[in-house]
């Protein structure tokens, strides 16, 4: 796929989609950010664009919780059915969604970059999941989650940055895309325990003697401990095994990788510093910090 050439008033909207997109990045993606505005153009406002189409996903998915179930599915669902019909280029369906600002810069992303269409589709599984939550019971449960909402973006991402390997730079991206996931889930444990969610295996809980009581009462027991333990060192296996990733990217998208890499694995080596820390709070870097890691991944340029 191409991006169509643009008319005036057809690169007016996309120039308001883009804005939209680049706004809403620099608001909420606190830690992707910092990285992302060292990327060149155009490849900077694809990168918005893939990440506020992923915020209008989790959106739909989270604040729009004093809704039946069923109508949170149906949102979910009617969000996937534009989805196809922006890449598919074809007239959407009245709805609230069709409304959203970001349709335009998406589609020209996806078109431009030739974005596999079943990577969304994967993306909104990974939401309907968390609409109606289940705790994982095994490790592959959590890794199948890990992948839908968070390996198929970094597959995704790499389509934007341009990468050689085939398969297997794709299999390197699912692996940071997923040390990310997992340095969420440990930097959110209290959060999510406060709202009745523990993404942790029912089996790898049992094997490490943790159980949810604990958790949700912020108890730091021998086994939370030993629970809390092994999800750090399977995140930073992640981090050490997808390593070769930043030779396989172009070479000017290589510092906005690095600067989003150093910042998720500081904070995975910050909550590691003290675990026991996240049962009753996030761990967070500060903004000096990731300031100061993007400048010196700037510095650090390419290969």
């Amino acid at each position: 796929m191409t991006p169509p050439p643009l008319t005036i008033s057809c690169a007016a909207d996309y120039q308001r989609s883009q804005e939209f997109c680049r706004q809403l990045t620099r608001k909420q993606a606190r830690n992707f950010y910092y990285g992302l505005r060292l990327l060149p153009e155009p490849t900077r406002s694809s990168m918005f664009a893939l990440y506020a189409w992923m915020r209008r996903a989790d959106d739909l998915a989270d604040d729009s919780t004093s809704l039946p179930l069923t109508q949170r599915y149906e949102l979910l669902g009617q969000f996937r059915s534009l989805t196809h019909q922006a890449i598919a280029g074809t007239a959407a369906s009245s709805s609230d969604n069709t409304s959203w600002p970001g349709w335009t810069a998406f589609t020209e992303c996806v078109h431009r970059h030739n974005i596999p269409t079943e990577l969304f589709d994967a993306m909104i599984d990974g939401q309907k999941q968390d609409l109606d939550f289940h705790q994982p019971e095994t490790d592959a449960d959590l890794r199948d989650y890990c992948y839908r909402v968070a390996g198929v973006v970094g597959v995704a991402s790499i389509h934007i940055w341009g990468y050689t390997g085939g398969t297997q730079t794709e299999t390197l991206a699912v692996d940071r895309g997923m040390a990310f996931q997992l340095t969420n889930i440990l930097r959110d444990i209290r959060e999510d325990a406060d709202r009745m969610r523990i993404y942790f295996p029912r089996e790898r809980m049992r094997h490490a003697g943790a159980t949810e009581a604990d958790l949700i009462a912020g108890k730091y027991t021998t086994g939370v401990q030993a629970l809390i333990k092994y999800h750090l060192d399977l995140a930073e296996e992640l981090f050490i095994r997808s390593a070769p990733l930043e030779q396989q990217i172009q070479v000017e998208n290589i510092s906005a990788l690095r600067a989003m890499t150093a910042i998720y694995h500081g904070l995975l080596r910050k909550i590691a510093q003290s675990p026991q820390r996240v049962l009753h709070g996030r761990v967070r870097l500060g903004k000096l910090a990731k300031t100061w890691i993007a400048l010196q991944c700037r510095r650090g340029g390419g290969r």
